[in-house]
C-alpha cells in the first residue's frame, strides 16, 4: 500500500517512533514506483505523538557534478511549511565506494540522518545505550574547561575519565547488508544498528514504532528485537515477501535477557521458529 493513503487511516498523535529511509532521487531503480516526500511529511506529522521523533537516512544524487540537495531542501521544507523542528542532524559514517565519479569526486562515505521533532522536547529520550567507549576512559587527565560565550576559557581541571561517554553527531555503522543475504536482495538497505539504537533512545516501551517505506524491513526487525509495537507501510509486493521472511527469522530476547547477549546469539538461533510479545503490523 502506498504510504500517504495508508498513513490517512491512522489517528492523529498515535505514533511515537518513525525510523525510515525514503527512495530518494534515481539513486535506485525501485520498479517505478513514485513517491512524495512533502504529503509524507505532513501525514507523518500528523499521527506523530507531541514529541514524538521522526529519524530519516537520505543523501542526495550528483547529478553533472552537483549535489541535487534533496536532502537539504526536504529538511527545510518539513520545518518552514509542515511544522517539524530539526532536533539534530546526524551523520551517518559508511563504507563508501568510489562508483562512477571516482577520477572526479571525493568519496562517499556517509549519509545524513536528520532528527525531526514534533513539539517543544521528544517525549522519550535516553542516550545511555548509544554510549561509546571513552579514549582514556579509567585515567586521570588535567584539561582546560570549556570555553564561555565570552571567549574566556575555565580554569584547567583534574578529573577522573569515566569508562563510557556520550556518543557525538558522527555515527559509524560500517555495514549496510549486515552480512544477511536476504536483506541484500534489496538495493539499498541500511544496518539493523541505526533503528535499534534510534528506538533504544527515542521509543518509550510499549510504544509504537513506524516506516513508512519498509524496504528490507530493519525498522521492523529492530521493533521486534526491543519488543516495540510496529506499523509499517510497502508498496511493493516483492519487499513485503522479503520483510515477511526476516521478521520469521528473526528472534525476539527473552523476558530476563539483555538486548546485547540476545544479539550477540541472535545469528545462531535466526532459522529457529520464535514468539515474541510486540505486534507487528505490515500494510
Amino acid at each position: 500500500m502506498d504510504c500517504i493513503e495508508g498513513m490517512k487511516k491512522l489517528p492523529e498523535e498515535c505514533i511515537d517512533l518513525v525510523v525510515t529511509s525514503p527512495p530518494y532521487d534515481s539513486v535506485r531503480d525501485y520498479s517505478g514506483f513514485t513517491f512524495d516526500l512533502h504529503q509524507t511529511g505532513v501525514e507523518l506529522y500528523r499521527v506523530l505523538k507531541e514529541g514524538g521523533i521522526v529519524l530519516m537516512v537520505i543523501q542526495d544524487q550528483t547529478i553533472n557534478f552537483a549535489k541535487s540537495l534533496t536532502s537539504f531542501r526536504t529538511i527545510v521544507d518539513w520545518c518552514d511549511n509542515i511544522g517539524f523542528r530539526l532536533f539534530e542532524c546526524v551523520i551517518y559514517r559508511k563504507n563508501g565506494s568510489e562508483g562512477a565519479w571516482w577520477k572526479y569526486r571525493f568519496r562517499v562515505d556517509h549519509e545524513y540522518m536528520p532528527i525531526f521533532l514534533k513539539g517543544d522536547k521528544p517525549q522519550y529520550f535516553n542516550k545511555e545505550p548509544l554510549k561509546i567507549p571513552s579514549k582514556h576512559g579509567g585515567e586521570v587527565l588535567s584539561g582546560s574547561g570549556n570555553r564561555r560565550t565570552d571567549g574566556k576559557t575555565n580554569e584547567t581541571v583534574r578529573r577522573p575519565i569515566n569508562l563510557m561517554k556520550c556518543r557525538g553527531t558522527v555515527w559509524d555503522y560500517l555495514m549496510a547488508g549486515d552480512k544477511d543475504p536476504i536483506k541484500r536482495q534489496h538495493p539499498a538497505p541500511f544496518p539493523d544498528q541505526i533503528p535499534i539504537d534510534t528506538i533504544q533512545c527515542f521509543c518509550p516501551p510499549e510504544g509504537i514504532v513506524l516506516d513508512p517505506f519498509m524496504g528490507c524491513g530493519s525498522t521492523a526487525v529492530a521493533a521486534k528485537l526491543l519488543r516495540r509495537n510496529f506499523i509499517g507501510f510497502e508498496i511493493s509486493q516483492q519487499y513485503c515477501d522479503l520483510v515477511e521472511e526476516r521478521l520469521r527469522k528473526t528472534k525476539g530476547p527473552a523476558n530476563n535477557q539483555s538486548l546485547d547477549n540476545f544479539l550477540k546469539g541472535n545469528d545462531a538461533n535466526k532459522n529457529e521458529p520464535e514468539n515474541n510479545d510486540s505486534n507487528i503490523d505490515m500494510i
